[in-house]
């Protein structure tokens, strides 16, 4: 009889736990992604500028509900493309990060429709010792003389740098020291560009990467450094009227007297003498 009873408790344990794998087994099905799409990713670490090759592409698997905005399917058509931004292995291409079809390679491909790329002389000071590196917003001082006085004024705002020397690269985030800096500009701000580095001597303030606001000044000069005490002195100095030019004094001799005629007048017995 005791056996018989083992026997059921058995089977019933049996049976409960088959039905609890069944229903697991079902719920796990209905979590699972029903589907997934093939995109294109970086076969390696890709910089801008770069022409994508064969070997730099490969198609993985994605899940379908989570494709991201704008992915690659054909890896065919990317070949030859040119990338306006660097992608790391893994990492997901879209249209988004490609240059327009035709583009060649290097860093005409990085310049924005309508924009140019001009380059200016720096040093370690005027280049911000090194840390306005390729991806950093500018801004642009002058320092120069306007109506006989020193002044320097921000004459170009948040003004996208290209590249540094001969490099593109937007990865490295230790300063370095090169002597030109090429920066994006509109033409307008070209012409400013080009007039401002003949007419005095350019500086580079490095800003914020996503402060939109302007700065707004009216520039800075010796009365506006120094005060309006020692402002008024200095112009005071400095624009002061030379004295005016005496008139030389015109001496005139004293006329010397000449000889005087003189006469005898006799009245009567009396005898005068006048002279005249």
């Amino acid at each position: 009889m005791k056996n018989r009873r083992a026997l059921l408790m058995m089977a019933l344990a049996i049976v409960f736990g088959l039905a609890a794998v069944s229903l697991a087994s079902r719920w796990l099905l209905r979590q699972t992604p029903g589907s997934s799409s093939k995109i294109i990713v970086a076969a390696a670490d890709v910089n801008l500028g770069q022409r994508l090759a064969p070997e730099m592409l490969k198609q993985i698997d994605w899940p379908a509900e989570s494709l991201p905005h704008g992915a690659l399917r054909d890896g065919g058509k990317l070949v030859g493309r040119v990338l306006k931004t660097s992608v790391l292995r893994d990492e997901p291409l879209s249209e988004a990060k490609l240059a327009p079809a035709g583009t060649l390679g290097g860093l005409s491909a990085l310049i924005a429709e309508g924009k140019r790329a001009i380059t200016v002389r720096v040093n370690d000071v005027v280049g911000v010792a090194g840390f306005a590196l390729p991806g950093n917003f500018v801004d642009i001082i002058v320092n120069t003389q306007s109506n006989e006085r020193a002044i320097s004024k921000i004459v170009l705002e948040r003004i996208l740098v290209l590249a540094v020397a001969q490099e593109v690269g937007r990865d490295e985030t230790k300063p370095r020291v090169v002597n030109a800096v090429t920066l994006e500009v509109t033409p307008g701000q070209a012409e400013n560009l080009d007039l401002a580095r003949s007419v005095g001597t350019l500086s580079l303030v490095l800003r914020n990467q996503v402060d939109p606001q302007p700065g707004t000044t009216e520039g800075a000069t010796k009365g506006t450094l120094l005060g309006a005490r020692d402002a008024g002195i200095s112009v005071a100095a400095d624009t002061a009227a030379p004295p005016p030019a005496t008139k030389p004094r015109v001496q005139v001799a004293a006329a010397v007297p000449g000889p005087r005629a003189c006469i005898g007048v006799i009245t009567g017995v009396q005898r005068t003498q006048e002279c005249l």
